[in-house]
């Protein structure tokens, strides 16, 4: 059963359930976000039946157990999500640090669907290859920028970040071939980092985006690693995309990381003892 559909499942079987069976579902049809956070216990507890009882109703409508209800039923809403019910409210209430938890865990379960495993892998293998990389970005994107090159400057040794247009353009001058650029944003539709993109196509450097699918910065891209994520920027900046950037650099990093073993063990094993030099304790490890 697709996750997609996990919600409409629970509906065409209500009838089907058990009486018992049945609190459990009208319980997750009224409350979905609230019950991704239950303990089978907990769950069990808010619709007054037992455990085995929660087992039996994931069962029933599919599902291999209760952790596979509750990743399907996360995917679902993921997937489903109406944008405007999760916004923040105009006052802050205790429910705000709530509503940011949801929030941001919506959006990775997003950028888990929609990031292709094949895609992630061949821009994983271009990285650990590359004789140079660079993460060009700008405001938001230009923070992940810089956290990008913190992690991969330990695994490549040519490795850089500009979140400054003049900056980029002088630097995309000298790229060649065996070199990457990752290019990072919200829209994918910022003028001055398209402008920059295009002077790296120029050099037959490759382009690894961090962008939304089929946005202007995405057709430039020879990778695009789709991160499409709906937020209100009239009155914050952006969260939500920014913490699921950071997450797929994680995944670059940890693939490269993988990649490029053991041949990069030495090195960083002496920057761990260089690390150490700078602590009040120099037998910490």
């Amino acid at each position: 059963m697709q996750s997609s559909s996990l919600l409409n499942q629970i509906r065409q079987q209500f009838s089907a359930l058990r009486k018992s069976e049945q609190k459990v579902a009208t319980y997750v049809l009224k409350h979905p976000s609230a019950a991704i956070h239950l303990s089978i216990a907990d769950l069990a507890l808010a619709t007054e039946v037992s455990e085995p009882t929660v087992v039996r109703f994931c069962r029933a409508i599919g599902c291999k157990g209760f952790q596979d209800f509750k990743l399907q039923l996360a995917q679902n809403l993921a997937q489903h999500s109406n944008f405007g019910a999760y916004r923040l409210q105009q006052t802050y209430t205790p429910a705000t640090l709530e509503t940011v938890f949801d929030n941001t865990i919506e959006s990775l379960l997003k950028a888990k669907n929609t990031v292709s495993p094949a895609v992630a892998e061949q821009a994983i293998i271009r990285l650990a290859s590359s004789e140079r990389v660079e993460f060009y970005g700008f405001g938001a994107s230009g923070i992940v920028a810089q956290d990008a090159q913190h992690k991969l400057f330990r695994l490549i040794k040519h490795c850089a970040a500009y979140t400054d247009p003049h900056m980029q353009a002088m630097s995309a001058a000298t790229l060649s071939a065996d070199d990457t650029v990752v290019v990072i944003s919200q829209t994918g539709r910022t003028d001055a980092l398209l402008q920059t993109t295009q002077l790296v196509k120029q050099t037959s450097a490759k382009v690894i985006g961090l962008c939304p699918e089929h946005s202007p910065l995405a057709l430039l891209a020879d990778w695009v690693l789709d991160i499409g994520i709906q937020e209100d920027t009239d009155r914050y900046t952006p969260l939500l995309s920014r913490i699921a950037h950071l997450v797929v650099i994680d995944m670059l990093a940890m693939g490269v990381a993988l990649t490029k073993e053991p041949e990069i063990n030495n090195q960083l094993k002496q920057i761990k003892e260089n690390l150490r030099t700078l602590r009040l304790n120099k037998k910490e490890k």
